[in-house]
């Protein structure tokens, strides 16, 4: 019976005995599906097959080669045989297909090296690279480069942790204080509006009220309805603004529209819509949809920030984001780099890594395409050297965009740096009684509080 796979943070234990992987009987050994087992485990397997998804292992096991990457950081040593001669599964590689394996291999454990602070016991977020590096990073040492389908999942993985390298070196050269201002101007532009955390929710919900039940409303009827519901709680709330959200959703197909001569159309939400968790991740996808049009690099946890007032959608942000890339967004990603280097002169001399960026990029991410070890070793290697640029141009860089502390991936600014901080009342706060963003809240939440940041402002010297 198939048991549970481990998750990415327990990658240095042998998820089978749950013992941590050693130099000896406990060597750790990656299949081609790219679970690993240390061993003495996979020796006493009943079935020739992974124990996690039962895909087949078409090698001997005893043919299969230990995997450096993770054994060097549980400080364990392999010996002369497993590190320095080529693995029988391979004996019928030609002498520059063994090179490059021996290549890919080397460049893998380079790579692995930045996940040992992970296994050191820090804290979260603690690592060289950030939590979602570590998780591409994991997934690529996992790869067995000896076998066809781990060659496939690697070149995936490599690709991968470029896409992310580039997104990373994208969000550090915006400016954290003028990303609300453009993503909003970007929403606004294509005739749609965002109301702020509380009042956005609220709209959402009323829209559906009106139409749950499969009910066809004119735009007019849908607008003035949620309008006089809305108005007690939010008396901004205008026929114009309301319009602009519900033409978010329709830009986002929410809507089955009816179109009658002579009379305005009838619009009728989707049945896959009449939820409130469906209407709203496809509301909040096409907001990124928006601002990824407009060449804005928003992190996840800023997302939830700016949709939410919170900190903790981010998972839900993210995996928005994961199903809009597509395999050109990579190649757009890079010219978009390529484009803020120039605007900011390259200080840390990222150009450089265009060609290696551009290579990744290429890689087809089908998963039946098949590479040569030669491939594999320039696409591995290309990966090492963008992550160890990020690595690099972070530990020069990384701390230059926000003064009085550390920021997180995507810089956000220190409290108190923007001149509109705490000069207004908290709306959810009046209307509500509770601020779901808390401390964190830019907006003040007592007329003291106020009244400190109002005159703090009065006093800073322009």
């Amino acid at each position: 019976m198939p048991i549970q796979a481990p998750q990415w943070t327990e990658f240095l234990t042998c998820p089978v005995c749950c013992n941590e992987f050693d130099g000896n009987q406990r060597s750790p050994i990656s299949l081609a599906c790219a679970h690993t087992v240390c061993k003495t485990c996979l020796a006493n397997l009943h079935k020739k097959q992974c124990p996690f998804d039962q895909t087949v292992i078409k090698s001997e096991v005893s043919g299969l080669p230990v995997n450096g990457a993770l054994l060097q950081l549980v400080g364990g040593h392999a010996t002369t045989s497993q590190t320095d001669e080529a693995p029988s599964c391979l004996s019928s590689l030609s002498s520059e297909e063994l090179e490059a394996y021996f290549k890919a291999k080397t460049a893998v454990e380079e790579l692995a090296l930045y996940l040992k602070p992970i296994s050191s016991g820090c804290g979260s977020g603690g690592g060289v690279v950030t939590r979602p590096m570590q998780r591409k990073l994991v997934t690529l040492v996992n790869c067995q480069l000896a076998e066809e389908e781990g060659r496939c999942r690697a070149m995936r993985a490599a690709r991968s942790l470029g896409d992310r390298t580039v997104t990373e070196l994208i969000l550090h050269h915006q400016n954290p204080q003028h990303l609300s201002a453009n993503l909003w101007a970007a929403v606004r532009a294509r005739g749609c509006q965002f109301l702020g955390p509380a009042m956005q929710e609220e709209v959402l919900k009323l829209v559906l009220l009106a139409l749950e039940d499969g009910t066809a409303l004119s735009r007019k009827v849908l607008v003035m309805f949620v309008v006089q519901r809305l108005e007690p709680h939010f008396p901004q709330a205008s026929k114009t603004s309301i319009g602009h959200v519900v033409q978010l959703l329709y830009r986002a197909s929410c809507f089955k529209v009816s179109k009658r001569e002579g009379d305005s159309s009838l619009m009728q939400l989707k049945e896959e819509f009449r939820g409130y968790e469906a209407l709203r991740r496809e509301h909040d996808a096409q907001i990124v949809q928006i601002a990824t049009e407009a060449g804005l690099r928003i992190a996840p946890d800023q997302w939830s920030a700016l949709l939410y007032g919170d900190t903790t959608h981010k998972s839900h942000m993210q995996s928005i984001m994961d199903k809009l890339q597509s395999p050109q967004s990579f190649a757009q990603s890079v010219q978009e780099l390529v484009i803020a280097l120039q605007r900011t002169s390259d200080p840390g001399s990222l150009s450089s890594l265009r060609p290696h960026l551009e290579l990744l990029a290429a890689i087809d991410p089908n998963p039946v395409v098949a590479y040569s070890m030669v491939d594999v070793a320039q696409g591995v290697e290309a990966c090492r050297v963008v992550v160890a640029g990020l690595v690099e141009f972070m530990r020069v860089h990384g701390n230059n965009k926000a003064s009085g502390g550390c920021t997180g991936a995507g810089g956000s600014p220190a409290p108190g740096e923007h001149t509109k901080y705490k000069v207004s009342l908290c709306r959810d706060l009046i209307m509500k009684g509770t601020c779901p963003r808390g401390s964190a809240c830019t907006f003040a939440h007592s007329g003291d509080e106020l009244d400190k940041f109002r005159s703090k402002n009065r006093k800073t010297p322009r």
